[in-house]
């Protein structure tokens, strides 16, 4: 429902107050029911997004940029520990002056610039606020977002947005939610005297302010778009990303175009027009002069818009980074007057507020569902459930939108949109050329891995030096990337790209040795070796000694190897009935319980399955970065036919990378420096199987 009108909840004469409650009711009144029911809809839908994001095999190299200085939460107390961190750092841009410089907020009050890795105060926004000022609660509460005109250089001119608490200021918002206003959110301009000057000096003007109801999906960026030129209709209009202000699980806000909750605004900063006379409303936003509509709406239908971006390379081509309220952590191509569906869809569902059980909130959409014309994502991961709930997920907590990469330090990364979870930190991808908006399709996502500038891998926990990253991305006028982190207060700069497992193999090339002679079974009598074949017959039974594969044999023929790649062809004989089935690939061989192995299963649910392991005089570990507690990678083989696998080890960095039927992305990778030079094998632990066409490629060992 519309929020009340009251010459309290907006600056706006009685009149004109009238009137648009008129319009208001009119429109309500003759609103398209957007609402489709359970009824008309399919069954529940527990895994949105079956499939998981593709291991790449690609890093990023990164290297520390700058680090801050710690802060804490005004005015205080803080109850929330995920509030309690290093400095609330929460956006990098590089300000349009050609002077270098890059501006960062921190949610806790100061705005940075950085220069030459050394960041120092420009402005303490908290300060010159006042008592006001609040980021004691709500995760994106406080200074959330800075962006400068394209005209600074000359005008001065750069916008902040900050939360106020409404008890603790007289200031009246120009737009209120239906539930009492307990927050605002403010976006500012200011106008420095010197934009050269590293200290802020000027005045400032209020431009909007917005009530919310919840500490939470506020407004959480605001921006101008970077590819447009002057002269170009988008120049100089700020975009304004606010969202539902936690409210729309309950209530349909996001849906109604009278309110700007759950909507992406667009307006003119230096316009009159608006609300409350402080900003212009652009005649070519989609909803001007629709009666009981903001004319501000740009799109909406939004949960938590919480980043968005343009593609450099295709001008207007804007991607927003949306956070799911039930599983679904969406990206979505957006365009002048969509509708993302919140709350009556979430991602590619219907949402379900009813549903008791928090697994069945999710639908499948009704058979006539392109009459309601909602956008749905380009790509898409869902969410880890909240404890207590048994649904099914994939990973993550959050999505973070990023950046398409247009830079030159990394050509590898060139047309691929990053982002990924603001929580745990991981790095994800997505072909833009497999973003196709309408498609119905969603990209494939696929995992970044990190390096430093020496090779070795990282992750960002680790960076951060915290399980909780709090990350975030920027980018500089080059459209360099750089990664920030909550955690720590610091930013890593992308300077270029890693290839897993991309280490020196050639020197030593064993093919055609599928004959008996050239094989060491555990049990001999248990194998045949048909022409071009290797076959384990019967299944192995367990041994004395450590947990470890019950049956294979290694290879003789060649010389020990130290860095290796294995090609072959396997085939898992056991029927498919069954649902453990496996095979193995033995490398790094020095005796029965010394030895790697590539376990290729049907199933990756338990811990022996479908993952690398190690054998080190112990029982088998698990070593694989796929595996997460309860699942490792898809399973590497499900059927009976015959499949391609490449084992790569580098003996020196420890880097293991397993490839199923020719791709390019690794199905498992690991890294691990326990063993060194070994032999090859094939074999199971309780299962039949065979291998063919096996050539092994390596630098022998220096014995």
């Amino acid at each position: 429902m519309p929020a009340p009108l009251s010459s309290t909840s907006r600056r706006r004469s009685p009149v004109l107050i009238a009137l648009l409650a008129l319009a208001l009711l009119v429109s309500a009144l003759a609103a398209t029911p957007y609402t489709a029911r359970a009824a008309e809809t399919g069954a529940p839908v527990h895994d949105p997004i079956p499939q998981q994001p593709i291991e790449s095999g690609l890093g990023l190299v990164v290297e520390e940029y700058a680090a801050f200085p710690k802060t804490e939460p005004v005015p205080g107390p803080v109850t929330d520990p995920r509030l309690k961190r290093h400095a609330r750092i929460n956006f990098l841009s590089e300000l349009p002056d050609r002077s270098g410089r890059m501006a960062v907020p921190d949610l806790n009050g100061r705005l940075y610039l950085v220069e030459r890795g050394q960041p120092k105060v420009y402005l303490d926004v908290a300060q010159t606020v006042g008592p006001a000022f609040f980021a004691s609660s709500g995760m994106g509460s406080g200074l959330g977002f800075v962006t400068f005109a394209p005209d600074f250089r000359r005008t001065g001119r750069f916008y902040t947005v900050h939360t106020e608490k409404a008890s603790a200021t007289t200031a009246q918002p120009d737009f209120v939610q239906q539930a009492t206003t307990n927050y605002h959110g403010v976006i500012t301009e200011w106008t420095a005297d010197d934009p050269a000057s590293g200290t802020f000096g000027g005045n400032r003007r209020e431009v909007l302010r917005i009530g919310f109801a919840g500490g939470g999906h506020g407004i959480q960026q605001i921006d101008f778009n970077p590819t447009a030129r002057p002269g170009d209709r988008d120049y100089g209009l700020l975009y304004v990303a606010a969202g539902d202000g936690a409210q729309g699980v309950n209530n349909t806000e996001p849906q109604d175009l009278s309110l700007p909750h759950g909507k992406i605004l667009r307006i003119d900063p230096r316009g009159r027009s608006g609300a409350n006379g402080e900003y212009g409303i652009p005649a070519s936003n989609p909803f001007v002069g629709k009666a009981g509509a903001l004319g501000e709406i740009y799109a909406y239908g939004m949960r938590d818009p919480h980043r968005f971006s343009w593609d450099s390379a295709r001008p207007h081509r804007m991607y927003l980074g949306h956070i799911g309220e039930h599983a679904v952590e969406g990206v979505y191509e957006v365009r002048a007057g969509d509708n993302l569906g919140w709350s009556e869809r979430e991602g590619s569902f219907v949402y379900d507020k009813t549903a008791a059980n928090p697994c069945d909130r999710l639908l499948e959409l009704p058979e006539d569902d392109a009459k309601y014309g909602y956008l749905y994502p380009v790509a898409a991961y869902d969410h880890d459930p909240p404890a207590g709930w048994n649904c099914k997920s994939d990973l993550g907590r959050a999505v973070v939108g990023g950046f398409v990469y247009r830079g030159h330090n990394a050509p590898a990364l060139r047309g691929k949109y990053l982002y990924g979870d603001l929580v745990d930190g991981r790095l994800l991808y997505a072909e833009t050329s497999e973003m196709r908006r309408g498609s119905g399709q969603l990209a494939d996502t696929y995992r970044l891995m990190l390096f430093d500038r020496a090779g070795n891998r990282l992750t960002m926990p680790e960076l951060a030096g915290d399980t909780r990253v709090d990350l975030r991305f920027g980018q500089d006028a080059r459209g360099e990337l750089y990664l920030l982190s909550k955690a720590n207060g610091k930013i890593w700069k992308v300077t270029g790209t890693r290839r897993f497992a991309d280490c020196r193999t050639s020197g030593t090339t064993i093919g055609h040795v599928t004959a008996a002679k050239n094989w060491a079974p555990v049990t001999p009598a248990k194998w045949r070796f048909p022409p071009g074949q290797v076959t384990l017959a019967e299944a192995g039974v367990a041994r004395p000694g450590p947990r470890r594969p019950f049956e294979y044999a290694v290879l003789t023929a060649g010389p020990r190897f130290g860095s290796v790649r294995i090609d072959a062809e396997v085939r898992l004989d056991t029927p498919v009935e069954i649902s453990n089935r496996d095979v193995i690939l033995v490398f790094g061989h020095q005796s029965d319980t010394k030895f790697y192995y590539a376990h290729l299963s049907s199933d990756n649910t338990i811990y022996p399955h479908n993952g690398i392991f190690v054998v080190n005089d112990a029982d088998r570990l698990r070593l694989d970065h796929q595996w997460n507690g309860s699942t490792g990678a898809p399973p590497a083989i499900a059927d009976a036919a015959w499949h391609d696998v490449r084992v790569v080890h580098c003996a020196d960095s420890g880097e293991i990378a397993v490839y199923v039927d020719g791709s390019g992305h690794p199905l498992m990778t690991a890294v691990d420096k326990t063993l060194g030079a070994g032999r090859v094998g094939f074999g199971s632990f309780d299962n039949v199987g065979s291998l063919r066409d096996l050539k092994v490629t390596g630098r022998p060992a220096k014995d």
